[in-house]
């Protein structure tokens, strides 16, 4: 047979057609040359139309391919502004692309591809288009198919050559054929000699560049084993490819008989249900342990979709990950990231039970997406649901998106409640289930996976002007609370008032003068950490220019004072952030980190000794999770200290002097430092710290 044999249609579209079995295979099959031209191009492509190259290349022929590089916004900025060179750049660009394979199947792919490369079947070139700008993207999609007979078949359209653009999206090709008469002919020979001089590199404006050390990298990477491509099968979809164990524990990590037992919980609620733990007592570890039993009870045959509140916890996770002997999609937005393409192939081979399984981490921002919500929706077999952090979870537009398509779940929380939202905490329990594993912090310390710890009440004084505010803030909020059930339940202004309330709490004054002292009798200790509060002080009650941010004056008061100190915040980046956790490690480098929420959830400093809290929610999850982040153990590390700074109206030989509203009003403020004084100091050494302070306050207000 040859190509005219074919019959072939003049226009295919995916929803009609299955392209490559109709076009794609028969086409390649009775060809001898393969030229293509396209936008993206993807090893993924060879687990749809492997039958056609495999036929091509055993007919004696070979692929040439040109691509466009997959170029970030910052790469062509570097290259339109001259700040650095083109080709590296592009050379750059394709070295990021080489990732790991996800999955036996894709490694499968990748090693089929760098056979072709290595054997002088496949040659792929980069060409972009070089314009007045200077650089813009070269997106021709046209394919060429030549056999023995000098029959050749031309095809345009929109796919691109991947799995996903010929069997998942909505795509179209006009076909055009040698033997047909007419006008067909010319464009043909267009097409012909259009390819050949972009391949040749003497198309005008279009610039075309071999990359041999990249595709030299590329076969060194993914060629594990030569092909015979006259018996060859493995790769064919319709054939069963062996996967590699997915979620093992590994040999040098040996769980806690506590996680063990929350693993068989877990089994025993059908594989849903909380885990309730401590920060720093494994909550992690016990996921994946619980992932592990069930992916081998599974025979492997498991997605997995992990869901946790920042990016730089995505990056701990896929550490812990790649541990447990898996290659997981990281999904957020960072540049040159192509998580949505790679999402989409997994869940297709997936559901098609091509592979057994993948897994994906993201970030709530990435999970709460369009994209994502229409990725994760388009499941058609079991999967795996894990939320990280999980009371964030309950937020209104979080829970209403909890996908209940997932047939296993687990949440991981240090506190699972959501302060002052009943709806939410339900709503957790509803779609999680129940409760697998409780482990506080205070069985923590004592187990001894946490540290002991001094409680140090440090007692602040609102002055009169921010007394005065406070007191107006108040008399509103009680206004409202008088409302009716359901104007208190959704009041944004009264959200506002506790915000602002809080915040002139959070930003105390006497808190500057308290901090700056103690920082001056510890000004020769090391592993030192200061959280503060988001508020501002404006200039006129600071030694400063202009308005200041707390944790602005605070890192200038203790560097002032001669210490070292660092601030941690969202503004530093990855880089930045493990170059302070590096610095502050070595004990003398840095001896303060000042912070303010970015290390509440998962990040990991265990050298931390003193810790200072200067801001504090009433939230009973933010000071837990801050409890438990400064008393991970560390070697050398026997004990930590806590500094509370405790907010009060008014110093007390002053309250015999105000009248019975105002201690009300007072009352509001110092009942919830005294819920956190008690907190804190239950699981303490010295739990009796807060004992007599509390004893002094209530003497003062006259209460029994």
């Amino acid at each position: 047979m040859s190509l005219k044999d074919l019959n072939l249609k003049r226009e295919y579209r995916s929803c009609i057609d299955d392209i490559a079995k109709k076009f794609y295979i028969p086409v390649l099959s009775e060809g001898n040359q393969y030229d293509r031209a396209v936008g993206f191009f993807s090893s993924s492509i060879f687990s749809q139309i492997y039958k056609g190259i495999n036929s091509l290349i055993k007919n004696g022929g070979r692929v040439r391919i040109i691509a466009s590089p997959n170029l970030s916004e910052k790469d062509i900025v570097a290259i339109r502004e001259g700040y650095a060179k083109r080709d590296e750049v592009i050379k750059n660009s394709l070295l990021r692309e080489l990732k790991k394979p996800i999955n036996a199947y894709e490694e499968e792919q990748l090693n089929y591809m760098a056979n072709l490369i290595a054997d002088g079947y496949l040659d792929i070139r980069i060409a972009f288009v070089e314009n007045d700008i200077g650089f813009g993207i070269y997106h021709e999609k046209v394919g060429i198919v030549h056999d023995s007979s000098d029959n050749i078949v031309v095809f345009t359209g929109s796919p691109n050559e991947s799995a996903t653009a010929i069997v998942d999206n909505y795509e179209t090709m006009d076909v055009y054929v040698s033997w047909a008469e007419g006008s067909e002919k010319d464009r043909i020979t267009d097409k012909l000699n259009a390819f050949e001089a972009i391949w040749n590199d003497i198309e005008p404006r279009i610039k075309t560049l071999e990359f041999k050390n990249v595709t030299d990298e590329f076969v060194k990477r993914y060629k594990t084993k030569s092909v015979d491509y006259h018996g060859y099968t493995e790769i064919d979809s319709g054939i069963e490819v062996k996967e590699k164990a997915f979620f093992r524990i590994p040999e040098n990590i040996e769980l806690h008989e506590y996680q063990i037992k929350a693993i068989d919980n877990w089994f025993t609620s059908q594989n849903c249900g909380i885990f309730d733990m401590a920060t720093g007592t494994g909550k992690t570890y016990t996921a994946l342990g619980a992932l592990s039993s069930l992916s081998k009870a599974l025979n492997d045959d498991l997605a997995v979709i992990i869901v946790v509140p920042y990016q730089h916890l995505v990056e701990q996770w896929v550490e812990d990950i790649n541990n447990f002997n898996v290659q997981p999609i990281k999904a957020y937005s960072y540049s040159g990231n192509k998580w949505r393409k790679e999402f989409q192939e997994a869940l297709n081979l997936y559901n098609r039970g091509i592979v057994k399984n993948f897994c994906v981490v993201a970030t709530i921002a990435t999970f709460i997406s369009d994209d994502f919500q229409k990725l994760i929706n388009g499941f058609t077999r079991n999967f795996c649901f894990v939320a990280d952090e999980a009371h964030n979870f309950g937020a209104q537009k979080t829970r209403n998106i909890l996908p209940l398509k997932a047939r296993y779940r687990i949440g991981l929380s240090a506190t699972i409640e959501r302060y002052g939202d009943e709806d939410g905490t339900e709503a957790l329990r509803k779609f999680f289930g129940k409760t697998s594993i409780r482990f506080t912090l205070k069985d923590a310390i004592i187990n001894g996976f946490l540290t002991k710890y001094y409680y140090k009440p440090v007692i602040n004084y609102l002055s009169q002007d921010e007394y005065d505010e406070y007191e107006e803030l108040t008399k509103k909020v009680t206004k409202l609370c008088k409302s009716s059930h359901e104007e208190f339940e959704n009041s944004d202004y009264l959200k506002m008032l506790l915000i602002k309330r809080a915040r002139i709490i959070a930003g105390c004054k006497d808190k500057i003068k308290n901090i700056a002292q103690l920082m001056e009798e510890h000004k020769k200790e090391n592993y030192m950490l200061v959280y503060c509060g988001t508020n501002k002080y404006e200039s006129s009650i600071t030694d400063c220019e202009s308005d200041i941010k707390q944790i602005e004056l605070i890192t200038k008061k203790i560097s002032d004072i001669g210490l070292r100190v660092r601030k941690f915040t969202s503004f530093e980046d990855r880089n930045e952030r493990e170059e302070i956790k590096a610095m502050f490690s070595t004990g003398f480098q840095i001896q303060v980190i000042t912070a303010i929420k970015c290390l509440d959830e998962g990040v990991n400093i265990p050298n931390i000794r003193k810790a200072f809290i200067l801001a504090s929610s009433t939230n009973p999850k933010e000071y837990v999770q801050r409890r438990g982040r400064v008393l991970r153990k560390a070697p050398g590390k026997k004990f930590a200290e806590i500094f509370d700074f405790i907010t009060l109206p008014r110093k007390l030989n002053e309250v015999k002097y105000i009248d019975n509203s105002t201690k009300e009003c007072d009352m509001t403020l110092i009942k919830k430092e005294i819920d956190r004084m008690r907190e804190f100091a239950e699981a303490a050494e010295n739990t009796n710290a807060v004992d007599d302070l509390i004893e002094s306050i209530y003497q003062a207000y006259g209460i029994l």
